[in-house]
């Protein structure tokens, strides 16, 4: 059997594996993304970057190398922010139509006093008071529905980001309520959003 040919396709004397170097250039981009982190992470509290340790800090810049993941934070946070708005928006809507509820019952009532005989004027206002307060309750119920429904679609984007995130094998990242556990996750996406930026505009990173 010929065995000249067996080499043919690898390096030739004094060449680098094509193999070799790409993880070469592997490791330098790990040794770059997990420098540039270690630099951001200096700018956080002291409280916060005793969480941060070495090994997550490592890890987090392995599952950075190929950039997926700066495109799967960018759009969670696109999601993110478009959510808060629309949901701004909505309580925004609610309070002007409580406003004008508001300002139609208060001239109804005016307009009805204005009206009314003075000896059917004590048995008016009081009706008219309880309208009110029945008005005032249902605001108040519609307000607190509004707050919770606020709430629980903001958790619900926690969660997918939490999944999301987990599914792409960023360290840190799992289901969780819990507020430390959260308060790392926030700080790793803030890491991972910097550098985003930093890389994206290097000349411009830390001005």
């Amino acid at each position: 059997m010929d065995r000249g040919g067996v080499g043919g396709g690898g390096a030739g004397p004094g060449e680098e594996d094509p193999a070799e170097r790409a993880r070469h250039r592997q490791q330098a981009r790990h040794y770059q993304l997990l420098s540039e982190l270690q630099a951001l992470v200096k700018a956080l509290p002291s409280s916060c970057q005793q969480r941060l340790s070495y090994t997550i800090l490592s890890d987090l810049a392995l599952a950075l190398i190929d950039g997926t993941v700066f495109e799967i934070v960018q759009g969670l946070l696109e999601i993110q922010h478009l959510t808060e708005k629309n949901l701004y928006n909505q309580r925004l809507k609610l309070h002007g139509e409580h406003r004008v509820l508001k300002q139609e019952v208060f001239h109804r009532h005016k307009e009805a006093q204005q009206s009314c005989k003075p000896h059917n004027l004590p048995v008016l206002k009081a009706a008219q008071q309880r309208e009110l307060e029945a008005v005032e309750q249902r605001i108040r119920e519609e307000q607190r529905l509004m707050d919770e429904k606020i709430v629980f679609e903001l958790d619900q984007k926690v969660v997918d980001q939490q999944s999301t995130l987990e599914k792409a094998g960023v360290s840190g990242f799992y289901i969780t309520t819990n507020p430390q556990e959260l308060t790392l996750q926030m700080n790793l996406l803030e890491l991972i959003r910097k550098l985003q930026q930093k890389e994206s505009y290097p000349e411009k990173a830390f001005s």
